[in-house]
């Protein structure tokens, strides 16, 4: 087993989390060879996107470290967290119009963005489709927000995502058969031979993405992760003014409420209600920051 760097103490090397599946980690380490790791503790949950200290020694390698994260995208309800990535830059959720898209999950995903600071890009794969101009017509709205959105074909061109990703630490997310591992593989061109390295890692077999897995994209320190679909989205962690800034549109608004505490509802005096009327605010938007303050404030009531 090669001797990576050891900050002094014998039998520690540093590495970043490729992959994850339950409490098994695939570990590239400096040197560039990938670890089967298992956790030491249970006080950690490591992520793809975590750089981490392994302790080696000859029964195999265990995460004993995470250093500090500058984000964390993950989701949570009342009972339980599931964490996603870390040290991502961008988000890019992915839809195609042969998948019945789920609005609030999307919204969801941007909202996650937003409190951790990262840049959100839409990505409409299958543009080759027919049915493709309808369906991006109803995606016009979150262009006018100030998200960017990319039409690509991942079994045709996937070219104009290349400078999106340069340079990004990226999260690919989805609902199940939108193509985010298509996507992958014609935007990383080894990434088939990557899903093998890590699912040995892992000893998991031929790699699917009910796991976690990180591929580095070519020409600089970019990497893509690529993430299982998902049919929920929880922000039960995220306090109730983080979500109201999290949403773009709100953030001049919300300050000109007649009440400081105003939920954006039947208040008298509400600035959100008052755009909702105008027609500069989408309803549904603010009918979700409702419900998201409301699962946070169920989540966080100590008689539930």
């Amino acid at each position: 087993m090669s001797d990576t760097r050891r900050d002094g103490r014998a039998g520690l090397a540093t590495g970043l989390v490729v992959g994850a599946q339950r409490r098994r980690y695939a570990v590239e380490v400096d040197d560039g060879e990938t670890l089967d790791c298992v956790l030491k503790g249970r006080a950690m949950t490591p992520v793809c996107g975590d750089r981490v200290d392994v302790a080696l020694d000859a029964a195999g390698a265990a995460i004993v470290a995470i250093a500090p994260r500058r984000s964390l995208f993950y989701r949570s309800d009342a009972f339980r967290e599931k964490l996603i990535a870390a040290n991502v830059t961008q988000v890019m959720g992915v839809v195609a119009p042969d998948v019945a898209a789920d609005e609030s999950l999307l919204n969801r995903w941007i909202i996650a963005a937003e409190t951790e600071h990262c840049r959100f890009v839409l990505v409409q794969n299958k543009a080759d489709l027919p049915g493709t101009a309808a369906f991006a017509a109803r995606f016009s709205r979150y262009a006018a927000l100030g998200y960017p959105v990319v039409a690509v074909s991942a079994h045709g061109d996937a070219s104009p995502l290349a400078p999106w990703i340069a340079g990004q630490h990226t999260l690919l997310i989805g609902q199940s058969g939108v193509g985010k591992s298509t996507l992958v593989n014609a935007l990383v061109p080894d990434a088939s031979a990557r899903i093998g390295v890590i699912s040995d890692a892992l000893h998991g077999g031929r790699h699917t993405t009910t796991s976690t897995a990180l591929y580095r994209v070519p020409g600089g320190d970019g990497w893509l992760v690529d993430s299982p679909g998902m049919k929920v989205f929880g922000l039960a962690h995220c306090a109730p003014e983080t979500l109201t800034h999290a949403f773009v549109e709100l953030r001049e608004l919300t300050p000109l409420c007649r009440f400081r505490d105003c939920r954006h509802d039947r208040e008298p005096g509400c600035a959100v209600q008052a755009a909702v009327v105008a027609g500069t605010v989408a309803p549904q938007r603010v009918a979700l920051l409702r419900a998201l303050i409301d699962e946070t404030e169920m989540a966080r009531d100590p008689a539930r």
